[in-house]
């Protein structure tokens, strides 16, 4: 009808004949497609009705299906573990090394004179390995924090042979697994989530499935010629240096079968369970300050055996940093000596995390061991004490801050980005000045943050660390 008047109408009228009939054209284009939506609807409906049960439910049961092959899947892996064949080398080296310590070592003390320099021997040993892991295999390899001087690189691979921990390839390969797949019972492979023994030690004894190593992620390695014929040769390099060199040294200072066992047994089986000790223990007792999504902790009793691996928590959540223990009274001797070497030119391009990051994480924690304790609190459904409640005030007040700081700081973050890429050379100074300066208001506020945090956990009386 509206198109028809159109029709009739002058030219000039055309226009606003049309802009008059939008409206109607509008509504009876809504009406319309209601009416087919429910049509539609109706029709499917019926169409259901008319079909048979089985396949009515066929959406569903195909949704049953995929959960539940999912969950066969996660079952037969599970199956797998059980029956996963024993690893015949490491299992007699990891079963038999520490019996036979715990029994010949005590009878060899008792019936012989250790010398000195056999005690000299071991010290040195214990360090050359414990280090060579740590700064070789795990910070330097692993985790690329540092480059290091040829001369420093072999002589932590050397050092690492020696600790009998398996080839630069085997253990960064499985290291960057377990980062990777944490507490994943059936992807890391020596998950905490399956208990002390098979985080400890157990996942080496077997062949197990996630410990299988895929070399596809150590692509830098791979192309290193030492590091390669160090994988090829692996058992020849632990017997010249376990036993070969070991021997040597011994009969340059006059006590051969002393040396073989102080500094080749007992300080094998040690090193040994000192670093198993950040795969189980350090996944099980300590803090938490930086991040709880994973088992990781910071233990700094283990730091002491570990040279510095104990802060583990931290180490997860900042994987890249050459330190673990970040505060400058945290015992890493590991860190010591990567700094100390940068100093002659022997390690270059530390990595690191800025102090602002590392606070901002710290004080998420608090945050959340806030609302922990005031979660516990209003659980019981009784009046909260008159303190509890200053306390859930103030954390609000606090977090609502701290978001306001956080804004500023990612806002900064992008500005310095786009002022690098605008400016200069020679104006570059001069902004890098400016964005100091403004990135130590940040940092301060933080700080203050974290201060008035500390104060409020105070006030009812709770320690302001995070569990």
């Amino acid at each position: 009808m509206i198109a028809k008047k159109a029709l009739g109408l002058p030219l000039k009228g055309l226009r606003f004949a049309i802009k008059s009939g939008d409206t109607l054209v509008k509504t009876a284009s809504t009406q319309v497609t209601r009416f087919k939506t429910r049509f539609d609807e109706k029709k499917s409906a019926n169409a259901l009705d008319e079909q048979p049960v089985a396949k009515r439910n066929y959406a569903k049961a195909s949704e049953q299906a995929d959960l539940s092959a999912q969950e066969q899947s996660i079952d037969m892996r599970e199956f797998e573990f059980t029956k996963a064949p024993i690893n015949w080398i490491p299992a007699a080296i990891l079963v038999a090394t520490p019996i036979a310590a715990a029994v010949i070592t005590p009878w060899y003390l008792w019936t012989h004179e250790v010398s000195a320099p056999v005690w000299g021997v071991f010290g040195a040993f214990m360090v050359w390995t414990g280090i060579s892991i740590t700064a070789g295999y795990h910070r330097l390899l692993s985790h690329r924090a540092y480059k290091a001087h040829p001369i420093v690189k072999n002589f932590l691979l050397l050092g690492s042979t020696l600790a009998v921990q398996g080839s630069a390839f085997d253990w960064v390969s499985g290291h960057r697994t377990h980062h990777r797949h944490v507490d994943d019972r059936l992807d890391d492979p020596y998950s905490a989530q399956r208990g002390f023994w098979f985080s400890h030690i157990g996942w080496m004894l077997r062949n197990y499935l996630s410990g299988k190593f895929d070399y596809k992620n150590i692509p830098d390695l791979t192309k290193d010629r030492v590091l390669q014929i160090q994988h090829k040769y692996y058992g020849l390099w632990v017997v010249a240096m376990n036993v070969g060199m070991v021997a040597a040294i011994g009969w340059l200072i006059g006590d051969v079968w002393g040396t073989l066992l102080i500094a080749g047994l007992l300080r094998l089986v040690l090193t040994h369970h000192f670093t198993f000790f950040i795969n189980s223990l350090c996944h099980m007792f300590g803090t938490r300050p930086y991040t709880d999504t994973n088992s990781a902790r910071d233990n700094f009793f283990l730091a002491i055996f570990t040279w510095g691996e104990g802060y583990h928590n931290y180490h997860h959540f900042f994987q890249y940093d050459y330190r673990n223990g970040v505060k400058w009274w945290q015992y890493d001797p590991t860190k010591w000596l990567i700094a100390g070497l940068s100093k002659i030119g022997l390690t270059t391009d530390l990595r690191t995390v800025d102090d602002t990051t590392i606070k901002h994480a710290e004080v998420q924690m608090q945050f959340k061991a806030a609302q922990q304790q005031i979660d516990t609190a209003t659980s019981t459904g009784l009046d909260l004490p008159h303190a509890m409640k200053s306390f859930q005030d103030r954390i609000k007040f606090e977090y609502d801050a701290f978001k306001q700081t956080v804004e500023e700081w990612q806002s900064l973050k992008a500005q310095t980005i786009e002022m690098k890429k605008i400016e200069c050379a020679d104006r570059l100074r001069e902004v890098d000045d400016k964005l100091k300066h403004d990135y130590a208001k940040i940092e301060q506020k933080i700080l203050e943050h974290n201060s008035n945090l500390k104060t409020a956990f105070r006030s009812i009386g709770a320690n302001e660390k995070a569990a």
